[in-house]
């Protein structure tokens, strides 16, 4: 079985991130093989403070029991969807802060995104996550989503994608689920 997770990479109160990480997940599962299990990762229930590990994440040495916790559950994962809102043309701290605590559990995995936004519909926040993702040896996957804020992300209630965002939903799956699975052929050639 192939597990994806959809990553809510923002933690700020009333954020438009759970409306759309949970419209991903709805709509997810209805797009991927049945095969392929989709949870939601939110990072506000995960919790985790400012990086505090003495160590480099890339020795893997956590001294704290938060940081074991969120290796464990990336480690479970082939791939993940970054739910990604852009602010001032970046994206979220809490989303670079949980990708700053782990080195090893992102490698050869695959990653979508769903971004969303005033200008672009997050496209700008996207490609810098894409840089940061290179470091870390995670595959990006071309094909992503972007959502208009005000239009399909309204300040309150469910997300109102349209045709073209429930496209490339399935599109972004697609990739995503054939690169999940062709990558976990490499980490475990790479254990063996």
């Amino acid at each position: 079985m192939t597990r994806l997770a959809v990553v809510v990479g923002s933690t700020r109160s009333g954020r438009a991130a759970a409306r759309v990480g949970e419209w991903v997940l709805e709509r997810g599962r209805a797009l991927v093989p049945s095969s392929v299990e989709l949870d939601l990762v939110d990072l506000a229930e995960v919790g985790l403070p400012l990086l505090d590990e003495p160590a480099p994440a890339i020795r893997g040495e956590y001294v704290h029991e938060h940081t074991r916790r969120w290796s464990a559950i990336v480690a479970g994962y082939d791939g993940f969807v970054f739910v990604v809102g852009e602010h001032n043309h970046g994206y979220p701290a809490s989303l670079k802060n949980a990708l700053d605590h782990l080195f090893a559990e992102w490698n050869d995995k695959a990653a979508g995104f769903v971004g969303y936004g005033v200008h672009a519909g997050g496209a700008v926040a996207i490609e810098q996550l894409r840089v940061v993702l290179g470091e870390l040896r995670v595959a990006t996957v071309r094909t992503s989503v972007r959502l208009a804020v005000g239009v399909e992300v309204p300040v309150d209630g469910a997300v109102v994608a349209g045709e073209r965002a429930e496209r490339s939903l399935a599109m972004m799956l697609g990739e995503l689920v054939s690169w999940a699975e062709a990558l976990r052929g490499v980490r475990e050639g790479v254990r063996s």
